[in-house]
């Protein structure tokens, strides 16, 4: 398998370059030459599948021979250690729970999968391998604790202040070791700009070797997928809609592959917050990127989507393929707030902020299509959002044992400018480039 730019298809590369490399040259996002499509028999398998059988098999068509297949199996069952959940909300509805790893969101997939992948390719080489990263929650502490401690690597976290939760802040800051939060004060988008303009513009004179764990890198992105064939796999019979909340829209573009590879879903949902750039060029036809505006779906304030380009990509740059595929609403703080309440006081399932933008998506969808069923993607654990879902629903939210360690800890920060002088300062202060 070869991997191209998205700008450029003449620019290929192996699976190793675009992961070492995370974005191309000229700043297009690598995608594979085309999409693996599985055969027949795998998706006869699929309802007793693991999830690790299946990321490596769906994996293996990515990956081909760089990494050998024994290598490739371990990645993939160190990387899925823990459970990926689908249950029944009511009749129709269902919900894909993504939240059961150790930082209790869905960014564990792609980020223990990526880890284990740029730590195989570091062993054989002896340049020392910068993580940057720019994240709007939930993505740094993935990526920290799926990094942590691991030698010859070095994690570099841009987090937008005072735009994340406490106990995701906390998930970044309190690690220490070879993981180092800058605290921009700025939006996720200023974040995000950064670290395209590093890798863009940085010249490392080969002393590191600087790449992205953000949903730009493709070994971040392919992971994305696996689940989705777990939970088709195991939804029983009906046409199968599927709601996600998008932010940067990676975790759709995953959906989209595994669409693409012969996965049975219908229609596809983008649901978003008030940052309704996606929603809006389905509707319209414009895509008309902002600056972001902060909400209590603070992991989806993106205004300029950095895989919105690749979801575009697979549908030919082309609108109304897209649309006829892909639905797109987006709701305020407000209705986000109310369906938290009434889907516990109908269900007693509780909605972190994300899910519950996710589950509004879905509903809306079937309300003009009677007859199809669907899933809603639930990206986050609610504990991470107590202080916005324990006032709505009046009652205390249970934190996951993964995330009480979180609460202790001495918060260290570098706080930064929203500038990217700032930045190319500090990466060539810290490494003498």
């Amino acid at each position: 398998m070869r991997y191209c730019s998205i700008r450029d298809r003449s620019v290929k590369v192996t699976f190793r370059e675009a992961v070492s490399r995370g974005i191309s040259s000229d700043m297009g996002l690598f995608m594979p030459e085309r999409i693996p499509v599985m055969e027949p028999e795998f998706f006869r398998r699929l309802p007793g599948m693991t999830l690790p059988e299946i990321a490596f098999e769906v994996g293996l068509e990515y990956v081909g021979d760089e990494i050998p297949s024994g290598v490739l199996m371990t990645i993939c069952e160190e990387a899925f250690n823990f459970p990926v959940e689908l249950r029944k909300i009511s009749a129709g509805k269902q919900v894909l729970e993504l939240f059961h790893g150790p930082t209790a969101a869905f960014k564990d997939f792609g980020a223990r999968f990526m880890s284990r992948c740029i730590k195989y390719f570091s062993g054989i080489n002896d340049r020392r391998t910068v993580i940057l990263v720019a994240t709007s929650g939930d993505t740094g502490g993935a990526i920290a604790s799926s990094f942590l401690g691991l030698e010859g690597i070095d994690v570099i976290i841009l987090y937008p202040s005072g735009k994340v939760s406490k106990l995701q802040e906390n998930q970044m800051t309190t690690m220490g070791q070879n993981i180092t939060a800058l605290e921009v004060e700025g939006t996720f988008d200023d974040c995000q700009a950064m670290t395209k303009s590093a890798f863009k513009k940085l010249e490392t004179h080969g002393k590191i070797k600087l790449t992205s764990a953000n949903s730009i890198n493709i070994a971040r992105l392919i992971p994305q997928s696996f689940y989705y064939y777990y939970a088709i796999g195991r939804a029983g019979s009906g046409q199968k809609v599927v709601s996600v909340p998008g932010g940067n829209f990676g975790n759709l573009t995953g959906a989209i592959m595994a669409w693409k590879s012969g996965l049975h879903i219908e229609h596809f949902i983008a649901s978003t917050n008030i940052n309704k750039v996606v929603p809006e060029y389905l509707r319209t036809g414009v895509y008309s990127p902002h600056t972001s505006i902060q909400t209590i779906a603070s992991a989806m304030d993106v205004g300029n989507p950095g895989n919105f380009e690749r979801m575009l990509y697979m549908f030919g740059k082309d609108r109304d393929t897209m649309a006829s595929k892909v639905s797109g609403f987006w709701f305020d703080d407000d209705q986000i707030r109310q369906h938290i309440r009434e889907e516990y006081e109908r269900s007693g399932y509780i909605l972190d902020p994300h899910g519950a933008v996710a589950s509004l998506g879905l509903e809306s969808y079937l309300k003009d299509h009677p007859g199809s069923t669907g899933i809603f993607v639930a990206t986050a654990h609610p504990a991470k959002f107590r202080e916005t879902v324990e006032p709505v629903i009046g009652t205390t939210v249970a934190l996951p044992n993964t995330l009480k360690g979180f609460l202790q800890g001495k918060k260290e920060s570098i706080v930064m400018a929203p500038d990217y002088g700032c930045l190319e300062g500090f990466l060539k202060d810290k490494y003498s480039l």
